[in-house]
């Protein structure tokens, strides 16, 4: 059904004549009556009927424009949701990884809970992988993601990426192990033997280790994934595995984090969106937010 005849409809059954309503619209009576036939045509019934010298609706008609009342109104609202100049409103969907959510995302939020009271922000946890298939499918918004230097990830051409943040990471160890010599292939080395721990729910990391070892010339044996990093350093200090923690993270007793230098491993984190989504005005905000609140520090990516 034409949106513009529905309109039509709805003045019809508030004015109750084709010469008003095309007084009050602007066109001619012989315009109103052809647009009104070719609605009924459209939905396959008769909407007027003479009533003397003038029309009246027939009680299909008047259904119809109860219902062109509410559509009329849904399609004004999705205009305005749409239109990049209006107040921003609506739902945000985003889904991202708990530090740049806790970082970069919630400080947002509290704000435009004041300043922008329209405007809905639904966030969900998830790793970068899962992250980019809900963008795939359009359930979401809004990514909040990460890669590695060492593992840069490879975005769809569809695909937009704002540079957030980044943070070096070194190489968690027992607190008691000695220092290694050397560039990250030397400290790699030094824990061969050890068995690692990587992520459960992306692979970046893993990449990123394999890498490493494969310059200090040996294949790490990965034993366990875990994606919280208080449980990567439970599980060092208990002397099960070795694996990459932020260099300014705050270790707990018995974990120490060692620098990793020629190569460095950097976490680099981004806001993912769809290409041309932007100009929707809520995601136009809050992008707009995360790229003046952009900083190089960050903390754990799980």
């Amino acid at each position: 059904m034409d949106v513009r005849r529905l309109r039509l409809l709805v003045e019809l059954s508030r004015l109750g004549s084709m010469r008003e309503v095309a007084d009050e619209l602007g066109h001619t009576t012989s315009t109103v009556s052809q647009q009104i036939a070719a609605l009924a045509r459209e939905v396959q019934t008769p909407l007027v009927e003479p009533d003397g010298r003038r029309v009246r609706l027939t009680p299909a008609g008047r259904r119809l424009a109860d219902h062109a009342v509410t559509i009329l109104a849904a399609v004004d609202a999705a205009r305005r949701d749409l239109d990049p100049d209006a107040e921003p409103a609506g739902t945000l969907r985003v889904a991202g990884f708990a530090t740049a959510v806790r970082r970069s995302l919630l400080p947002i939020i509290g704000d435009l809970a004041t300043s922008h009271p329209g405007v809905r922000v639904l966030v969900s946890e998830y790793e970068p992988l899962e992250a980019f298939e809900l963008l795939a499918s359009d359930d979401i918004d809004l990514a909040l993601t990460y890669d590695y230097s060492l593992a840069p990830a490879a975005l769809r051409n569809d695909l937009d990426a704002l540079h957030l943040w980044e943070v070096a990471w070194g190489l968690g160890v027992p607190a008691d192990e000695p220092t290694p010599r050397g560039d990250s292939a030397a400290v790699f080395a030094a824990f061969a033997e050890r068995p690692w721990i990587v992520n459960s729910r992306n692979t970046a990391d893993e990449h990123a280790v394999r890498t490493l070892a494969s310059m200090a010339g040996f294949t790490p044996r990965i034993a366990h994934e875990i994606d919280s990093l208080e449980l990567v350093e439970d599980l060092i200090v208990a002397g099960l595995g070795v694996g990459l923690l932020p260099l300014d993270w705050h270790p707990r007793p018995g974990v120490r984090v060692l620098p990793l230098t020629e190569p460095s491993v950097v976490l680099r984190a981004y806001a993912v969106t769809r290409r041309g989504r932007e100009r929707w005005a809520p995601l136009r905000l809050v992008l707009d937010r995360l790229r003046s609140g952009a900083t190089c520090e960050g903390t754990d990516p799980v």
